[in-house]
């Protein structure tokens, strides 16, 4: 082997050897560093650029169930308002009931006027306040500043874009019942739209129920003739009206009751959906660590070497200074 000053070609192999050598370390540095054996797509064009779809994936599905569980709410406190009105409904029964009681004093009637359409704000009220974000599937539409600006609710199950909705009951309910004055009318208030009261509209309470006339100024009342000519007719006809009420009440629950099954399924699968789509991006990304681990002290080992190699190498060139001696 011949020695030059011009050409030391063991220096050259111990540099390539150094060069190739670093670019490893700093290539498993970064692994061991972001936990990531794919970071960038020159680490794996395709691994990444499959992975990175796959993050939009979850990204969507994350925002599905978020809406799901906005949905869960809605439905859950609907539910809630509706199980509470039926609750109103049942002691509405009991008042209407005793007008048998009271058809001949009309200062009784008066009283139980107050009674009943006190019972009818209540359930006003609760279907009003069953309000979440702007949609409200009891009160009916309103549009002055109750906070209802809808009346459906519309939710996303899928990464494809598939919804479902919720209509609001009010104009159902009011197509269910039969008998006294019903408006049928998506503004109409829950206790009007149950065919119990009138003058309601879906932002404030009904002026007036439709079992007993009642006169402020006197304060006494009177049966109302739309049930029929005699009282027993009349309170026959007014329990019959409470208990179609409820009977609308109750299909009310049992489609709430459906969507929520519903929901709670498509919330559990989408659950699994993204923890799915998560584990497929770290099996295309995520770095061994234990086996990284191991790279990199092997690679800091060969680094030193490398670079002990290199000090000979270019200490040989001297080695002709001693010829010369």
């Amino acid at each position: 082997m011949s020695l030059s000053i011009n050409t030391n070609t063991s220096e050259m192999i111990a540099l390539q050897t150094l060069d190739a050598t670093q670019t490893s370390l700093s290539k498993t540095e970064n692994a061991v560093s972001t936990g990531k054996s794919v970071a960038t797509a020159a680490d794996g064009p395709a691994a990444f650029g499959i992975a990175q779809q796959m993050s939009g994936n979850i990204a969507g599905q994350t925002a599905v169930n978020s809406g799901l569980s906005f949905a869960a709410q809605v439905v859950s406190g609907t539910s809630d308002a509706a199980n509470q009105i039926i609750t109103l409904l049942q002691g509405l029964q009991g008042a209407i009931t005793n007008l048998g009681n009271d058809s001949g004093s009309p200062t009784s009637l008066g009283q139980d006027a107050t009674e009943i359409t006190g019972y009818l704000a209540q359930i006003d009220t609760i279907a009003r306040n069953a309000t979440f974000n702007g949609v409200n599937l009891l009160a009916g539409a309103s549009t002055d500043g109750s906070g209802i600006t809808s009346q459906t609710l519309n939710y996303v199950t899928g990464l494809q874009g598939d919804t479902q909705s919720v209509s609001g009951f009010n104009s159902t309910i009011a197509t269910e019942i039969t008998g006294a004055t019903v408006s049928g009318s998506a503004t109409a208030s829950m206790s009007e739209a149950l065919g119990l009261a009138m003058g309601g509209s879906a932002g404030a309470n009904a002026t007036a129920n439709v079992f007993v006339t009642y006169s402020a100024n006197s304060g006494t009342g009177s049966l109302s003739t739309a049930f029929g000519s005699t009282v027993s007719d009349q309170v026959a006809a007014m329990i019959k009206q409470v208990q179609v009420a409820i009977t609308a009440m109750t299909n009310v629950t049992s489609t709430l009751g459906n969507a929520s099954n519903l929901i709670a399924s498509m919330t559990t699968y989408g659950t699994t959906v993204s923890d799915d789509l998560t584990a497929g991006v770290g099996a295309l990304t995520d770095a061994n660590m234990a086996a990284e681990s191991a790279q990199l002290t092997s690679l800091q080992t060969k680094q030193s070497l490398a670079i002990k190699s290199l000090t000979i190498a270019n200490g040989q060139s001297q080695n002709i200074l001693q010829l010369f001696q």
